[in-house]
């Protein structure tokens, strides 16, 4: 069965929680974009030839989920080559048999248009600041400074800007618990599934 969940939104608003939570759910693979961004931002050098090399064990390295790795990934995903580089990958998993979830900031309208569930994550700056400083620490004010550049940078980039797809539903986890977050989203791939796993 091919069956392609796409789930969009900024940084820290709750899609990679929602996105391992669907996968298991389904029993669906799971694949965090960023992390192949983040990879690329941290192994340095010239982007382009990195983002040619991934492999698999360079999205295992320990430091993808800092701070420094996600402005890392920011700035390197606005080099057209660099997301010409990975496009290819990400189809080719999200197409696999038995289902895929893939989350990032433009697989519903870039990666997947095709995806048969679009989801778009989304939550106010303040609180996805709030949550990213409870994991990694620091001054709070700088971590929300943070997050508002890199949101303007990912949607504001000519390619593949951060945005819902036009038939995304949106998720605003502002208000929610993570638990309340993965239901609603079980409930829109249960839907398009037309069963549950």
């Amino acid at each position: 069965m091919i069956f392609t969940v796409a789930i969009d939104g900024p940084a820290a608003a709750g899609k990679g929680t929602i996105s391992r939570a669907v996968a298991a759910h389904f029993g669906f693979a799971h694949l965090d974009t960023g992390l192949l961004y983040r990879a690329v931002g941290a192994k340095g050098g010239d982007p382009v030839a990195a983002a040619r090399a991934l492999t698999a064990e360079d999205l295992e390295r320990g430091d993808l989920r800092t701070l420094e790795a996600g402005q890392a990934a920011s700035r390197v995903a606005v080099i057209p080559e660099v997301r010409a580089a990975l496009l290819a990958f990400q189809r080719r998993f999200a197409r696999r048999d038995g289902g895929a979830v893939l989350d990032g900031r433009d697989i519903g309208t870039v990666i997947c248009p095709e995806a048969e569930v679009k989801l778009y994550v989304t939550a106010s700056a303040e609180v996805r600041a709030h949550r990213r400083w409870l994991e990694v620490g620091g001054d709070e004010a700088r971590v929300l400074a943070e997050v508002i550049e890199r949101d303007l940078r990912d949607s504001e980039r000519a390619e593949a800007p951060m945005k819902p797809a036009a038939d995304a539903v949106v998720i605003d986890t502002s208000a929610l618990t993570a638990e309340e977050a993965m239901a609603r989203s079980v409930r829109v791939v249960v839907g398009k599934l037309g069963r549950q796993p």
